[in-house]
């Protein structure tokens, strides 16, 4: 008897460990609480700090904590570096403020879009999807294998490399590659 209560023990703990590894999983080198908004876990990932410059350059920050709920596609620091090389010391200068918002938020779609239904709008478009970004623009999503595929109305293109990090007022999927608007 004590064999199996040890036995279940073991299996309810890894279950919780596997549980709570789905709840907060690690983006850039820290934990991604369900339980705090997009801006409160981007600031703590140290692959987005040009993210997190560029949202508080815009003057995103009050917007990306307010309720949402959000879909951001999150482009990494190394994402940023694929840019030309000046391109986001000029984008986070006053002056092209409303360039820099365009371009973050094409980056966002109103409401929570898990990886699932992002897959499932896919299929349903027979393999393409097309989303209104919160600028107004259109991100077109494809499958690559088994990899989201996104492209921006200028052909780039990126991947999703972390999917369904949430957050209490969205969800966050980190991605490859800045996408940029027309």
């Amino acid at each position: 008897m004590k064999k199996i209560f040890l036995a279940v023990f073991a299996l309810v703990a890894m279950a919780t460990v596997n549980v709570q590894a789905q709840e907060n999983p690690m983006v850039g080198g820290a934990p991604m609480y369900a339980s705090k908004d997009i801006i409160d876990n981007a600031v703590k990932s140290k692959d987005h700090t040009t993210l997190v410059a560029a949202v508080k350059a815009a003057g995103l920050v009050e917007t990306l904590k307010g309720k949402g709920p959000f879909t951001v596609f999150a482009p990494t620091n190394a994402a940023f570096e694929k840019l030309p090389a000046g391109t986001v010391e000029t984008l986070v200068k006053p002056e092209n403020k409303a360039k820099l918002t365009s371009i973050l938020t094409y980056h966002v779609l109103a409401g929570k879009f898990s990886a699932a239904d992002v897959v499932k709008a896919i299929k349903a478009g027979n393999g393409k999807a097309t989303f209104t970004t919160v600028n107004g623009g259109k991100l077109y999503a494809s499958l690559d294998g088994d990899k989201v595929k996104l492209w921006d109305e200028n052909k780039g293109t990126a991947y999703v490399t972390i999917a369904d990090v949430n957050q209490k007022n969205g969800v966050i999927h980190v991605i490859d590659s800045v996408v940029l608007p027309k």
